[in-house]
């Protein structure tokens, strides 16, 4: 479909309606018992970028268990039939048209022509709202990795892959210096439990994602809404990373953090697809130095 309506406006309407009511979207997924994996399409592949929050939203609010989505179509030519009543859900693409170039009033001579960017909406329903098709579609999904109350070692090697260099001291504080280029975290015994010390160690590296010798990101002096779109996009990226290292991070939420991304996105409609292709970017970055888990060991608590 063509997509008629206001794309940024929808997905900014969909963030802010969970985020006034204190809920962080991308996250219940995992809560629920599903697996930490990203929306995927009919083929297998992952959705990326703003999609990826579209489709968690919906499946956080409809409690779907599978992460596949397909179009109307694709059911029927799998054998499926979206069952009556069922609602879909938009996701955008992004597609180029090529303008024509213009000719120079003078002279006549036609200028080169020039590639344009758009974006266009069409809409898919997740297999669970789909009667009739493979078995395989509706496989239940394996349970997220518990890593209990200590840092799993395969997290911490990945990390070192990566290049961003991390400390460990009694200092109970979590973060990322720019300054210095270090993330900071506090003993990982101090943590309730290892997916909240994993969680938080992603937050802080897709902070370091854009440290100016990487995705040149960060910058001295930020002001409070470039900062409050900064912890956005580390919502979101290690949200996205984790869904990659099938890890399940837990947050403890801040309200301020929640306050101020509200008011960011009120004021530019367009700040979540730029938020989402900033976290894409920094989950691309992280995975493409880092890889995937080697054979990681569970700790008991």
């Amino acid at each position: 479909m063509s997509g008629k309506f206001d794309v940024c406006a929808e997905v900014t309407q969909i963030i802010l309606d969970h985020l006034e009511a204190g809920v962080v979207p991308w996250r219940q997924p995992w809560d629920a018992g599903g697996a930490a994996s990203l929306p995927l399409r009919v083929r297998g592949e992952p959705y990326r970028g703003v999609n990826v929050v579209l489709l968690w939203q919906k499946m956080v609010a409809q409690g779907y268990r599978s992460p596949t989505w397909m179009t109307y179509r694709q059911a029927g030519l799998l054998g499926g039939q979206v069952r009556k009543g069922e609602t879909s859900t938009s996701v955008v693409k992004m597609d180029t048209y090529v303008k024509p170039g213009e000719a120079d009033a003078v002279t006549g001579e036609t200028g080169a022509d020039q590639a344009r960017r758009f974006m266009r909406a069409y809409r898919v329903f997740n297999v669970a709202q789909i009667d009739g098709l493979d078995q395989k579609f509706h496989a239940e999904p394996a349970p997220p990795r518990s890593f209990g109350t200590r840092a799993d070692p395969a997290l911490l090697a990945w990390l070192a892959r990566t290049g961003i260099a991390l400390e460990v001291t009694a200092e109970p504080q979590a973060y990322y210096s720019m300054s210095r280029d270090v993330i900071h975290m506090p003993p990982a015994e101090t943590f309730e439990d290892g997916a909240r010390h994993g969680g938080v160690l992603l937050h802080e590296a897709c902070h370091a994602s854009g440290h100016e010798s990487r995705l040149n990101r960060l910058k001295p002096g930020m002001s409070q809404e470039e900062r409050a779109l900064e912890e956005l996009y580390a919502e979101l990226g290690s949200a996205m990373v984790g869904a990659r290292l099938g890890i399940a991070p837990e947050f403890e939420q801040n309200a301020a953090y929640l306050d101020s991304w509200v008011k960011a996105l009120r004021s530019d409609s367009r700040a979540v697809l730029r938020a989402a292709s900033t976290a894409q970017r920094a989950s691309d970055w992280l995975i493409g130095r880092g890889g995937l888990l080697d054979d990681p060991v569970l700790l008991a608590s």
